[in-house]
């Protein structure tokens, strides 16, 4: 099995780093979503650098759990920061009524991967284990970035250590979500050519995260400031959220 730069421990970029310029993709993302008009240029070039992030935290999910040293506590966490997070979440978003009756953040969404792992490691009857890991997908539908985040867990995690396999599945989830995208603006009718470009912008993200932790991760945790970072990582979520609400809010009056 071929080792991940992860593993070999090669010289590249540090989780941390890694996670930070995630934060920051996901930070535009979301100035976006709450202060851009959507289908300017600039809208677009924020909310598609966005896609960076979820695809990123998919995979450092998989390397927690497999690391961790304790599941129960990292599920705990991963939990608390749900909740946490669900209002600034839902007030800073603006989440419609009119579609969904609820939406869940991302935190949700990770929650669900995690018990997908637990389901894979505990469950020995493969009846269930189908069963019950087919109910948490689904479970993801309220939640953000729904059903891509799960399958690509369960993927990476299936095919854990071998470099070209993972790839394979951030290739064939940015495909799916190519599709996805380009399907959602057709039905905007933006015309053929506009909706390509807006699913290739769309996938682009996926593919980029793909390329950063498999290929430019060298395995390792910054020297200094571990455990700041590992808080300001959960923190930043639903503190940000919160920021850009109230600057929302301000700017309003």
């Amino acid at each position: 099995m071929e080792k991940t730069d992860a593993q070999t421990g090669r010289q590249g970029l540090n989780r941390d780093v890694i996670k930070y310029i995630a934060m920051v993709t996901m930070l535009l993302n979301h100035i976006a979503h709450v202060f851009l008009t959507r289908g300017t240029v600039l809208h677009e070039i924020f909310e598609d650098v966005g896609y960076f992030t979820a695809p990123v935290m998919c995979y450092f999910l998989v390397e927690g759990y497999v690391y961790t040293r304790s599941k129960v506590r990292y599920g705990l966490r991963l939990l608390l920061f749900t909740v946490i997070s669900q209002m600034p979440f839902y007030l800073a978003l603006r989440i419609s009524t009119e579609g969904l009756p609820f939406m869940c953040n991302m935190f949700y969404t990770l929650f669900c991967s995690f018990l997908l792992l637990v389901a894979r490691e505990k469950i020995a009857n493969p009846v269930w284990r189908g069963a019950v890991c087919a109910m948490l997908v689904i479970a993801t539908i309220i939640g953000d970035w729904q059903i891509f985040a799960a399958l690509l867990v369960l993927l990476l995690a299936q095919d854990w250590g071998d470099r070209k396999k993972m790839m394979m599945h951030y290739g064939m989830i940015a495909f799916v979500y190519f599709l996805f995208i380009t399907r959602n603006y057709m039905w905007e009718n933006y015309g053929l050519p506009a909706s390509l470009l807006h699913g290739f912008l769309g996938c682009s993200g996926i593919l980029a995260a793909g390329v950063v932790v498999l290929f430019c991760y060298n395995g390792r945790r910054a020297k200094y400031g571990r455990n700041f970072s590992k808080w300001f990582f959960y923190i930043f979520y639903p503190a940000h959220l919160l920021v850009l609400y109230l600057v929302s809010v301000l700017m309003q009056r």
